[in-house]
Parts: C-alpha cells; sequence; structure tokens
C-alpha cells in the first residue's frame, strides 16, 4: 500500500488528558528527560499542516 492512498482501515484512538504523559520522553539540550504529551503532539501537528505545501494539479 502506498502513502499516497487513504486507507479505510479503522483505528481506535484513546484520548488522554492534555497534560498526561505518554509513556515516552525527549531528551532536552541540557540532558533531561521531558515527557512527551498530547498538547505537544497536537502541537507539533498543527506546525506541521501550516507548513504543507500541496503538489500542483498534474493534467
Amino acid at each position: 500500500m502506498s502513502l499516497q492512498h487513504s486507507s479505510d482501515d479503522k483505528v481506535q484512538v484513546i484520548r488522554t488528558q492534555p497534560h498526561q504523559s505518554l509513556g515516552c520522553a525527549i531528551i532536552d539540550a541540557q540532558g533531561r528527560e521531558v515527557p512527551i504529551t498530547e498538547d505537544m503532539i497536537q502541537s507539533a501537528c498543527r506546525e506541521l499542516e501550516q507548513r504543507l505545501v500541496k503538489p500542483a494539479k498534474q493534467d
């Protein structure tokens, strides 16, 4: 299956509280472990959507 084609598969999404850790972390510039939260993921997704450049239509 190509990433260019959408899938009809359904994936159950379990929402957490916005500031609740998702059980994973990143290491910051000072070497500290920072838990990844739902807010962080949503913010990153919004930023990516704003930067999205749609391809030109082809005839």
